[in-house]
């Protein structure tokens, strides 16, 4: 699922009083109980803050999982926050501010406004607080010390190597549902698709942003469809846009000769490989990201070693019709380790 929607700077503002109120900060794990960002710092106990763009989205949701898991395994207080809708750059903003002052060593964080994040990061970096991304990058990377994310690049490239060796050298027709412009890992992920099939932007037959909604999906769908009624292959940028797609392809009876193919694994996308509804899709990991970085929170609490540059998180592509040449799992693997 696409995590990375931005809103313009006039919608942040209308909405930073609401992100502000509904923001919540909470502590747990290492034997403490819920609590609130006031808590003070010095007493010897390492502080972790996670703080994600919602606490709803499924992403987040197993993302949180893996931070409390490996919190109290590694015996530290994991301190959450998260805004109420996606693009609560404000909220994301006080949610820093409070773990700084409750005295956190470390932040991971997924920025819901990659640029705008920037300066309250580097005031947390300024205070000694470690500061790991995960997931989406801020711009530029370089703003935290370090990055913990899918190569959205190779997810891309991953369904496009497939997508071409599906079609068996047929003449393809193809239509992206992408997320909005200017977003990262949509564009990313969008590129290694063309890259992977082998093609650019200029065999794509229709493109649709979908803001990575399923309904919108499907209306994007819909739109290609009266556009170029002969699409034959349809990359989306997760896989609601692709049960949208799936959705106004049944709708006209072209559920079975068009192609789909996604990027997320998360459970319900996995499961619509599994019944045949998307072809493949490419399987991330959020659990894998927080626990490294709480991993690396704590190891930067007990000798001073700060984790730097990107680590990949690793990226799978799942399917149950495995083509010649293209390396994948089976659906059995991918609900194993799906999230949501």
């Amino acid at each position: 699922m696409s995590r990375t929607t931005r809103l313009p700077s006039s919608l942040f503002r209308a909405a930073a009083v609401t992100g502000i109120a509904a923001l919540t900060l909470t502590a747990c794990g290492s034997g403490s109980g819920s609590g609130s960002g006031s808590s003070s710092a010095g007493s010897g106990e390492v502080k972790v803050g996670l703080i994600t763009k919602t606490d709803t989205n499924p992403f987040f949701v197993k993302m949180k999982e893996g931070a409390e898991k490996t919190a109290k395994a590694e015996g530290v207080k994991l301190m959450t926050a998260a805004g109420k809708f996606d693009g609560d750059n404000a909220g994301q903003v006080t949610a820093i501010e409070n773990m700084v002052a409750a005295g956190v060593k470390g932040i991971l964080i997924t920025p819901s406004d990659s640029k705008a994040i920037v300066p309250a990061i580097e005031k947390a970096k300024a205070k000694g607080v470690l500061v790991i991304a995960l997931d989406t990058p801020t711009e530029p990377e370089s703003a935290v010390d370090a990055l913990f994310a899918t190569d959205n690049l190779k997810a891309g490239e991953l369904i496009g190597e497939y997508a071409k060796a599906a079609m068996k050298g047929k003449t393809a027709k193809i239509a992206t549902l992408d997320l909005a412009p200017g977003v990262s890992v949509g564009i990313q992920r969008h590129n290694g698709f063309l890259k992977g099939f082998g093609a650019t932007d200029k065999d794509v037959v229709c493109a649709q942003d979908t803001s990575g909604d399923q309904a919108k999906g499907q209306t994007a769908m819909e739109n290609c469809l009266q556009k170029a009624p002969d699409i034959n292959v349809v990359y989306t940028i997760n896989e609601p846009a692709a049960l949208g797609a799936y959705t106004a392809l049944k709708a006209k009876g072209r559920e079975k000769d068009v192609l789909i193919v996604s990027v997320d694994g998360g459970c319900t996308g996995t499961r619509a490989v599994k019944d045949g509804k998307i072809a493949a899709t490419s399987q991330q990991y959020p659990l894998k990201m927080a626990a490294e970085g709480v991993k690396a929170v704590v190891t930067y609490a007990k000798d001073g070693k700060k984790a730097s540059g990107y680590t990949d998180t690793g990226v799978t592509l799942i399917t149950d019709k495995a083509q010649d040449g293209v390396t994948s799992k089976d659906t059995a693997y991918g609900l194993e380790n799906c999230w949501g």
